[in-house]
């Protein structure tokens, strides 16, 4: 091996043995190697750094290789197979063995190219494989051209789908394929994993600056390898011992106690130290946004050990860290967490909004110190609904949430008289009909009742106190409810409108425009209207005012 090649390169898993964490995955995949029940196609998902092309390769070996791969229990202490198929696959200079990044060629005409090559049989290998990674950067059209081959290739040809989204896969792509899902690697697995890395390489460095690449990793493992192979480069090969607090450093990580300590001021309330402490941990050139992140894991080990009591089986806590969370969360309830839950989570997009990270952070940390004064949501819910109910009998917004229809089949409309001495000229005004009440809306500048009275009621009966209607579904959901108010303020009595079955007049405007039009009519049959389109013959009569009579012979 080249040992010039980066940790993330030189440990890459060339068998299935050497893989890490997907025990379940490679268990299934051999057994089916091993009874001749090959799939057509492999779909491969999971996060970056899990070794899904790794795995991709790892098939594509075992499936082609000449004297059985690691498949024989024989030679579990060979660690590679030296067979020219498996050899060349390693090199990824196999020449059946083709690799496509989907995220550069997402077009049907590359699909086209692997289809046409799929046609010709294998040169050297058993299975000619296509590996696609990142598969669901494809086009919709793409997709479409590998449907019908992708669930009935030739004999000799497998594919092996690699991507970290396979939500947006077609469901008809992940029908035709054998899925596997390779999941994070615990926290202890990749301590383990990366002890032994480093006692190859010779490495002198502590426990618990494995356990820190380990968390920082966030389940990859060639996230994993190439935060290790900077810790080496940086301080072994200066002479220098790896401790956590360097790591920290290379990583802009802070250090928990002092997350710990930026958390407890807060949940005090104490913005003051808080911002203080937030100061030194920047001071250090830790990240803002990854300080965030910290206080948002600290935020879910608090809500850990309000439910759960001690989680001294977490390996990323130590002792006096538990305890310390112990003593913050002991005056604390649920309803607290979750909203400072809540807010960190809200603080992550308002760090994206203001291009400065540090002022950013600090006002959501002043926002955070005052979080303890606000009341609990769920008192505030209470005393809105019992408000609600106290305040039901008066609550004339309520008649909001009914349907317009339900609003006028409710008969009788019975509001109590203001206790506001009313306009004595209110109090003797006259409604005999309804255009009496249309002209005193108008009066009083009530233009949405004059509009509904003209254009969406029918008049049914109409009498002293009590009028008689039909209505269009144009009417509005208030119409009932304002009537009826605007009458007793301007009458000084209770009116009850009522929905009737009868179908009723035609509306006023109806009239109005009935009316209008055999005014035109006759106006058209007179003298002068004749002269006018002799002269004019364009010319059309719309509109005729205050004409009491017509005399078609002047």
């Amino acid at each position: 091996m080249n040992d010039r090649k980066p940790l993330a390169l030189r440990y890459r898993p060339q068998t299935f043995r050497q893989l890490i964490g997907q025990e379940g995955m490679v268990i299934s995949i051999q057994n089916a190697i091993k009874l001749k029940r090959i799939p057509n196609a492999y779909l491969l998902t999971g996060i970056r750094g899990t070794g899904k092309t790794t795995t991709a390769r790892i098939i594509a070996k075992a499936i082609n290789c000449k004297v059985g791969f690691t498949l024989d229990d024989k030679n579990k202490d060979k660690e590679f197979c030296e067979c020219d198929n498996c050899q060349a696959i390693t090199n990824s200079n196999h020449i059946d063995i083709l690799e496509m990044d989907a995220a550069s060629k997402t077009g049907v005409d590359d699909i086209r190219e692997i289809l046409e090559a799929s046609k010709y049989h294998p040169s050297v290998a058993s299975y000619k494989v296509f590996i696609i990674d990142e598969v669901h950067m494809l086009s919709k059209q793409a997709f479409n051209a590998l449907l019908k081959t992708l669930e009935e290739p030739p004999p000799h040809l497998k594919f092996i789908l690699a991507t970290t989204e396979v939500k947006k896969i077609p469901v008809t792509i992940l029908s035709r394929c054998q899925r596997f899902d390779l999941r994070r690697i615990k926290a202890d697995e990749m301590t383990s994993f990366l002890e032994k890395i480093s006692q190859k390489e010779k490495a002198d460095i502590d426990n618990d600056s494995l356990k820190l690449i380990s968390k920082s990793s966030e389940g990859s493992v060639r996230d994993a390898l190439s935060i290790l192979d900077q810790v080496i480069v940086t301080h072994n090969l200066m002479g220098e011992k790896v401790t956590e607090d360097k790591v920290r450093k290379i990583l802009g990580l802070a250090d928990e106690a002092k997350i710990i300590e930026l958390m407890m001021h807060i949940v005090e309330g104490n913005s003051l130290r808080a911002i203080e402490i937030s100061e030194e941990i920047f001071d250090i050139g830790a990240d803002p946004k990854l300080v965030l992140h910290s206080l948002l894991e600290v935020c879910y080990l608090m809500t850990r050990t309000k439910t759960l009591g001690k989680i001294s089986k977490d390996l990323s806590v130590s002792e006096s860290e538990s305890k310390r969370l112990e003593e913050i969360v002991k005056n604390l309830d649920m309803t607290y967490l979750t909203m400072l839950w809540h807010f960190l989570i809200k603080g992550l997009d308002d760090l994206n909004l203001y291009p400065n990270l540090s002022i950013a952070f600090q006002m959501l940390l002043t926002r955070l110190c005052y979080l303890k004064n606000m009341p609990d949501p769920q008192d505030v819910l209470d005393n809105m609904k019992e408000n609600k109910i106290n305040n039901f009998n008066i609550d004339n917004n309520i008649s909001k949430s009914i349907d317009s229809k339900t609003q006028i089949k409710n008969i009788s409309q019975e509001l109590e008289r203001p206790k506001t001495d009313l306009d004595e000229n209110k109090i003797t005004s006259k409604i005999n009909n309804l255009n009496d009440l249309i002209k005193l809306a108008e009066t009083e500048k009530e233009i949405e009742l004059k509009f509904d009275l003209e254009r969406n009621v029918r008049l049914v009966k109409f009498s002293n106190g009590k009028i008689d209607i039909a209505f269009n579904e144009k009417l509005s959901k208030d119409f009932i409810k304002n009537l009826t108010s605007k009458l007793l303020e301007w009458t000084g009595r209770r009116w009850i409108i009522t929905l009737s079955k009868n179908e009723g007049d035609k509306t006023i405007y109806e009239l109005q425009d009935e009316e209008n039009k055999k005014v035109l009519e006759l106006a058209k049959k007179t003298e002068v209207y004749k002269k006018v389109k002799e002269l004019f013959p364009d010319a059309e009569l719309t509109n005729v005012d205050k004409v009491k009579n017509f005399n078609t012979e002047e």
